[in-house]
């Protein structure tokens, strides 16, 4: 397994090699958004830092979800910054878990597997593709055609929908959302899901039915009706 570190600093970048490459990890680097934008398409887990030069890792974590060819790979990001909104954008923007700096090199290793098992669950076989009245949404590829048009979809978006639809009129609380798409480290930070849940409704308004489908369970969470 390829995991690419990203990091500004020289010592960060080394210190993480070490690390990476002892528990049997192959190690590429770079140190900054644009080598790191090149390097990307090989790696299996991206490990991101936010505060870099030339192009910062919000920028390249948003190119690299929004392309069909990187969406997939899994990114954790590091950042100095320990504001609450900075955790929310880099989460917004399809980044799969978020540590601040300084971290535990311990803590980093179990975010990683925890990262990769939630990949592997994600994993399905290529040919299934789901219908939902006038969605389409192709698994494997990650997807949506919704009235014979691309939906442009995170993949955090294409993952909150694929839950939903395939447990039709199953409440979900935004607890178990978050463990279902994010990952046991964001128990209690539920508004990322709010805004996910609002951002899914928005994007399925050409097609009003499965947006009002989707449906606030009050006290509880969401879920998507088939009624």
């Amino acid at each position: 397994m390829k995991i690419l570190a990203v990091d500004d600093e020289d010592s960060i970048r080394e210190l993480l090699s070490i690390q990476l490459q002892k528990n049997g990890y192959e190690v590429l680097t770079a140190a900054d958004g644009q080598a790191a934008l090149v390097k990307a398409r090989a790696a299996d887990l991206i490990i991101l830092d936010v505060m870099m030069p030339k192009v910062d890792g919000f920028a390249v974590c948003r190119q690299l979800k929004s392309d069909t060819l990187t969406m997939a790979i899994p990114i954790i990001m590091l950042t100095a910054k320990a504001e609450e909104i900075d955790k929310v954008l880099g989460l917004e923007l399809g980044a799969d878990d978020y540590l601040v700096k300084p971290f535990s090199l311990r803590e980093l290793m179990a975010r990683i597997k925890a990262v990769m098992r939630r990949t592997k669950q994600n994993n399905v076989p290529p040919q299934q593709i789901l219908h939902v009245g006038e969605l389409q949404l192709d698994i494997a590829s990650y997807q949506a055609i919704i009235k014979g048009q691309p939906l442009p979809l995170t993949p955090k978006e294409f993952e909150l929908l694929k839950l939903l639809l395939t447990n039709p009129d199953k409440a979900f609380s935004r607890d178990e959302l978050l463990t279902h798409i994010w990952g046991y480290e964001y128990y209690g930070d539920t508004r990322t899901v709010d805004v996910h849940i609002r951002h899914l409704r928005a994007k399925l308004t050409v097609a009003p039915e499965l947006a009002d489908a989707i449906e606030t369970v009050r006290s509880v969470g969401y879920r998507f009706s088939s009624r």
